[in-house]
């Protein structure tokens, strides 16, 4: 027995006044109002309703119920109404995890666009870098990739960049720009810690012929697990590193940072944003979505621009 449908019928036969003008509200069959009723007094051990062919009125018993049911089933409606409404209202927190990098480059340029957009929907932004981000406690968590991601989750494609060699104009100055890739061992080198990267072979591709890839033995002078402490190192002259080209862009237009052994780049990278769910996305993680998508993408033909006119 569904009992709350029984307690729904049951309350509509009073409101109502009678079984067969409940079954027409309800768009029920009399038969399956009759028989609801009859179940829900079977399954309490008493009777609720005193029937008769001219009259239908409450036992005692009834009467008690009936209260008690209406507050119920009160409670119960208005919790779907205001379940529904934070699925469906552009208000509300949005909370959203992100590595240091992202959330420095990626997401904090796109809050006050967004949130004058936006103005109801707070957003509780949660900055870690996590090998194994909880996903679930999360509305949207950021997930920059490379080649091999699985996409063993629920995530959507935000944007897809690669990572292009850089050196500071005073570096280039000091040392000279290399012409080949196997160049960079009488380089300084900068490199960001990977677990699964080995310090002194740096794997390149070129982006001219296919992504063919070259193992390059190298040095590093700086091995760092902070993009923006490496990127730091890199404008203040230390040494020949790859950025996202992306986060370069805008010192590339500034020339603070020149590109160096064009075409070679060091990956593609993605950025994905990992949802706990398909199911019941709420208005206002959608239409973040939405904007991180169009804003990022934005970014990167701007980036292209600018590395192209550079």
């Amino acid at each position: 027995m569904d009992r709350l449908l029984s307690m729904r019928v049951f309350q509509k036969v009073i409101d109502e006044g009678g079984f067969a003008a409940a079954a027409r509200a309800l768009d029920l069959s009399p038969a399956v109002v009759t028989r609801l009723v009859a179940d829900l007094e079977e399954h309490l051990g008493t009777r609720l309703l005193h029937r008769t062919t001219r009259k239908l009125s409450l036992s005692p018993a009834g009467e008690n119920y009936l209260s008690r049911v209406r507050a119920i089933v009160q409670d119960i409606d208005e919790a779907d109404r205001a379940v529904s409404l934070d699925t469906r209202e552009l208000a509300g927190v949005l909370r959203i995890l992100a590595p240091p990098v992202l959330a420095t480059h990626v997401l904090a340029p796109l809050i006050a666009g967004f949130r004058q957009r936006h103005p109801k929907i707070l957003l509780n932004i949660e900055v870690d870098a996590l090998e194994d981000p909880p996903i679930q406690d999360f509305d949207v968590t950021l997930l920059p990739t490379d080649n091999q991601f699985d996409g063993d989750v629920v995530a959507r494609k935000v944007s897809a960049t690669e990572a292009i060699l850089v050196a500071a104009p005073s570096y280039l100055q000091r040392r000279g720009a290399p012409v080949h890739p196997q160049e960079l061992a009488n380089h300084d080198v900068l490199r960001l810690k990977s677990a699964d990267q080995r310090p002194r072979v740096w794997r390149l591709l070129d982006s001219d012929h296919n992504d063919a890839p070259l193992d390059v033995a190298v040095d590093p002078g700086l091995w760092v697990n902070h993009s923006d402490t490496l990127l730091r190192a890199a404008l203040d002259g230390a040494g020949i590193t790859s950025v996202a080209l992306d986060l370069a862009a805008p010192y590339l237009m500034r020339g603070e940072l020149l590109r160096v052994l064009r075409p070679w780049i060091s990956g593609r990278l993605t950025l994905y944003a990992a949802l706990p769910s398909r199911q019941f996305l709420p208005e206002r993680t959608r239409v973040f979505l939405d904007y991180l998508t169009e804003q990022t993408r934005l970014k990167v033909d701007a980036a292209l621009l600018a590395c192209n006119a550079c």
